[in-house]
């Protein structure tokens, strides 16, 4: 069983059970799970290890008989029926925590995050909402993208689904200045990078020798066009670890070892780098004329050339010599542009 498969379906369990306020048997539990899900098969005897686990951890589920049998249901408190307390101050952080989630609209992650926000403002007292609506007018979240991913909701089903059942997946994608492919891809997670999400994954039958970590890639979910689960399944790697694969560059490019990229900045850029940092792991060097040496991994030299670039004059990539080169094709095409 993968690590997050269990997981996934008893989060689920919850969701369903959370909207039916008499509970349901295993039974119409089961057919929720499958058909939200979109899996092929599922037997009752996993729900209720599900529910049994859920309720080892904690969880208020209780069983009552009904005329028509037993049913499972969340007691009052679970289902969030009891006042929430918060202050205005917690209101706005996560109003502009909200704010930042946007582009998810349309997908089963947004479903959540409205309705825990739809239930929060039903129990606000009065003069909490007035003042947090009198203060969110002076507080705005800017730069996000003008996206969302409804019209990929059919998509992102099938890839939940690849990922829970382990089944390899057939997809169409569109590579930028490429024609559409055809790629056959083993997904074993979500990532959500600047409003975008990508699905980790490897693409089954290329360099099969090499350490499964390694072979992670990061697939953008606009650049999909199809997406087909298939009746193939592929043995999950228990090393292939996401939060340190996720971990170890700047941007969202992904490869088999990251390289550290050195950039020297003058006195300038180098306050603006410690204001907004590029990686938790980045080391500064500073000289004694102010200026600084940055050093920070990436996979890929457009994780670091775009960033090199913003800040003009005030920054030089030093090493590799593969980003010099980028850099330099760059800056003679503007010059020829702008000539």
């Amino acid at each position: 069983m993968a690590r997050n498969e269990q997981l996934i379906r008893q989060h689920k369990i919850l969701q369903i059970l959370e909207r039916r306020r008499y509970g349901a048997s295993l039974e119409i539990l089961r057919d929720s799970v499958v058909e939200e899900l979109g899996l092929g098969t599922l037997h009752v005897r996993s729900i209720r290890r599900d529910i049994e686990a859920l309720q080892a951890a904690g969880m208020a589920i209780v069983t009552e008989e009904t005329q028509s049998g037993k049913v499972w249901k969340l007691s009052r408190v679970e289902k969030g029926l009891h006042k929430i307390a918060i202050t205005a101050s917690e209101l706005i952080a996560l109003s502009m925590g909200r704010d930042f989630l946007l582009p998810l609209v349309g997908t089963q992650f947004w479903q959540g995050i409205e309705g825990f926000w739809n239930k929060v403002r039903e129990q606000l007292p009065p003069g909490v909402w007035d003042h947090y609506q009198r203060y969110r007018r002076t507080l705005r979240v800017l730069g996000l993208p003008a996206k969302t991913y409804e019209k990929q909701q059919g998509i992102l089903k099938t890839i939940n689904r690849s990922i829970q059942e382990h089944r390899k997946m057939e997809i169409e994608y569109e590579s930028l200045g490429k024609p559409v492919s055809t790629r056959l891809l083993e997904p074993y997670g979500l990532a959500i990078y600047q409003s975008s999400i990508y699905v980790v994954a490897i693409e089954s039958g290329k360099n099969e020798e090499d350490d499964p970590q390694d072979r992670l890639r990061h697939w953008k979910l606009d650049r999909f066009t199809k997406a087909t689960a298939l009746d193939a399944w592929f043995k999950a790697h228990d090393e292939v670890d996401l939060e340190e694969h996720l971990g170890k560059t700047v941007g969202i490019f992904s490869g088999e070892h990251p390289v550290t990229y050195t950039i020297l900045l003058s006195a300038n850029a180098a306050k603006w780098i410690q204001e907004e940092p590029w990686h938790s792991d980045q080391q500064l060097e500073f000289q004694s004329d102010g200026s600084c040496i940055l050093k920070v991994p990436a996979y890929h030299p457009m994780e670091i050339v775009p960033n090199v670039l913003k800040l003009g004059n005030e920054a030089q990539l030093l090493e590799p010599a593969e980003g010099r080169k980028e850099i330099k094709k760059i800056i003679q095409q503007m010059v020829k542009d702008y000539a």
